[in-house]
This record gives C-alpha cells, structure tokens and sequence, in this order.
C-alpha cells in the first residue's frame, strides 16, 4: 500500500528512531490509561513531558489533583468529561472536543466523567518556559464543530495546535508545537522542514496502517549539542 505523507509543509519523510507500544496503567481513581510519553521508553522529550490515551467510566476518575509549571491538552475520544478547579472554573468537552489548560503557577482540579459508558481521550502534557511557569492559569476550549481542519489528498487534517495546509489553529501556545489528529484511509507517515530541530511523535490510536494518527512536534532552538534517545 502506497504512503501518504502529510505534515504542516508536506515536505520529506521522517524516519522512525524507535517504535513501542503504549501498555496499560493505572491512574487517578480506579481510571487506565496507556501512557507512551512518560514512560521508561520516552522519558526525556523536552517540552513534552506526558501523553495518555485514558479510559475511565464511572465512578472512577480523576479527583482532586495539583498542576504547576505546564500546560494540559485534552482532547476527547469518545463520551465525556467534566472538569472542575478551586477557582470555580467548570466545564464539559464530550468527543472531539478540546481543552487546553495552562496551570502556570498552580491549580488544583477533578476530571470526572459526565456520561454513561466508557469515556476515552488523550492528554498531553506540555513544559513552560521559566519565563512562563509562574503565569496566571488560563483555559482554551473548543468544540469539535470548531477545530480547524484541512483536507488533502483524502487524508483529513484537524489542527489541534500550529498550522497544517496553510489552515491555523486559533489555539495560542506559549511553548511553539504543531499538535495534529489525522484520519485516513491509506497509510499516513510523518514529515517535517527540518529534522535537526523538531521533537515528533506520532500515535497510532486505530489501523494497521494507522488509520487514526495523533501527531505532535515541537521546535527545540538550538538544536541539541549531543543525540537523544529514545
């Protein structure tokens, strides 16, 4: 089967350094998720510091827990979840919406589910610079119907953060990265303008030939002095 490449500049194709798959843990409340950033594997990915696919139905969850010094990107599935902070702030995203967080100097909130069954989703974890660890929290939310998307080549392209086929994403990252959701029928590789300094990961969420991708780059300026490995 021909690959499709598909980036924000559709220029050369990435290779693949090292490819694991994502086992299940448990966090929270009695909730699963199958984390792939933050594992032994991928430990150090600089600024992303954390990414889970979870699961959770009620009654477990995610109560009542301490954020500071990053932003969070939640980005749901299937079903629904509440959030909730000790500012009062309270809101719900059910599937392809999104939320992003910025905890700056600290928040304490719960993320519950708000509907029957299995709610599912990813959550990224996003570092700040010094200059912005100790910035007021602030949210960013979506709805699915108003996700900016881009289409080519019959690959669908929702710009979660950045810019992808000329199409940007109002979302305002602090941190500059490129966070993308692809759906295809064919296989879709990565690429990218300049591999010395960009992070990429990407998620395979559903297909053998990754059907459902979940994809993330950052910029890293300077590039870094010695290889990473992961």
């Amino acid at each position: 089967m021909p690959e499709t490449e598909v980036s924000h500049v559709l220029k050369e194709p990435r290779l693949v350094v090292r490819k694991f798959q994502a086992r299940p843990q448990h966090e929270g409340a009695g909730a699963v998720v199958r984390r792939s950033i933050g594992r032994f594997e991928l430990k150090y990915f600089d600024p992303f510091l954390v990414l889970d696919e979870f699961s959770v139905s009620a009654p477990s969850g995610f109560p009542d827990h301490p954020h500071r010094g990053f932003e969070t990107v939640t980005y749901m599935l299937q079903g629904a979840v509440t959030h909730e902070d000790f500012e009062g702030h309270k809101g719900t995203i059910g599937a392809g919406d999104l939320q992003w967080m910025t905890a700056g100097r600290g928040i304490v909130h719960s993320e519950m589910p708000a509907a029957q069954g299995i709610q599912k989703g990813l959550q990224l974890w996003i570092n700040l610079s010094s200059n912005n660890k100790m910035i007021e929290p602030r949210y960013q939310e979506i709805l699915s119907k108003d996700i900016a998307e881009a289409t080519k080549d019959g690959i669908k392209v929702r710009v979660i953060a950045g810019e992808a086929l000329g199409t940007q994403s109002p979302i305002y990252t602090r941190t500059p990265n490129h966070v993308f959701g692809l759906h295809s029928q064919t296989r879709i590789s990565p690429s990218s303008t300049n591999t010395e300094i960009m992070e990429c990961i990407c998620v395979c969420l559903r297909g053998r030939g990754c059907l459902w991708q979940f994809e993330i780059y950052a910029y890293i300026s300077p590039p870094p002095s010695s290889p990473r490995h992961w």
